[in-house]
């Protein structure tokens, strides 16, 4: 099993949260421009850690736009309309009267996608006073930890990922509406196990929100292996939790882990702000 390099920090405090993934960055106003030794430490710490956090931030959405071009590419999430003054700023809503959230439920984003995002940056705007915390699951560990005869018939396998599959559809209906939107039917195809293109490590990169079946097999034959990867692939000691507060900032890696945000606020209003950035292909 491959380790990662655990590395010194000179210009950051990095703390990690949990033995999976996960850590705070200490030390670093965001909202200001970074000396490129910063913004080097900060991408060691997300590669390392897989998603770190950002805690008292104070964030316009232009602010935030900076901050993420610092990484990657933004681009524009196909699902929802972006805020009229920052289009590339994705507002991630749930009102008060609403009783689903928006994207409850394990996934990676968007890997209906042919290049889907590299990474995804949410800044808490508005909290819940309790709940509305966040999971984050490790997908080399997920895939580390198989038997060595499942890891070589996953290898040769390609999931086939949807935008309509019904749990997360309905996750999006009250976001949508809202908008005036009507979902886009996308689809793509990418491996069941990905190597990711910095670290060379191997991830699982099946996921409950999106992958629909294996290609070249049906969706019946698919679902007992499925279901096995969703329940495994988010074991307890593979993941991390994030408890928002008004200006926290989350930066995961898309590539090696999935999300799922807790909807246990009912009666409460959560304003987050989300930037996209823009991946490769998987392979």
């Amino acid at each position: 099993m491959d380790k990662p390099v655990r590395r010194n920090y000179r210009h950051i405090e990095v703390r990690p949260i949990a033995g999976a993934l996960g850590a705070e960055i200490r030390g670093v106003d965001i909202a200001r421009p970074l000396e490129a030794e910063v913004v080097g430490e900060i991408q060691q710490a997300f590669l390392e850690h897989l998603v770190i956090f950002f805690r008292d931030q104070k964030l316009t959405p232009q602010a935030q736009l900076a901050f993420s071009r610092q990484f990657g590419e933004p681009m524009e999430y196909p699902q929802l309309k972006g805020l009229p003054e920052c289009p590339l700023i994705t507002p991630v809503v749930k009102l008060e009267h609403e009783v689903q959230n928006f994207g409850g439920l394990w996934h990676s984003d968007t890997t209906y996608l042919e290049r889907p995002p590299m990474a995804s940056m949410l800044y808490a705007v508005e909290t819940p006073p309790f709940g509305g915390d966040t999971l984050f699951a490790n997908q080399y560990l997920a895939y580390e930890s198989l038997s060595e005869g499942l890891k070589q018939t996953l290898r040769s396998l390609v999931g086939v990922s949807t935008s309509t599959k019904a749990n997360a559809t309905k996750t999006r209906e009250d976001r949508l509406r809202g908008d005036g939107l009507e979902l886009k039917v996308l689809l793509a195809r990418h491996p069941v196990v990905r190597t990711h293109p910095e670290t060379k490590r191997k991830a699982l990169y099946v996921n409950v929100g999106h992958t629909a079946h294996f290609e070249g097999w049906t969706e019946e034959e698919s679902q007992p292996l499925l279901d096995f990867l969703f329940e495994h692939q988010v074991k307890p000691e593979f993941t991390c939790r994030c408890r928002w507060e008004p200006g926290t900032l989350a930066f995961w890696d898309n590539r090696c882990t999935q999300h799922n945000p807790v909807n246990d606020y009912q009666g409460y209003r959560r304003v987050m702000h989300r930037v996209t950035l823009a991946g490769d292909t998987p392979c």
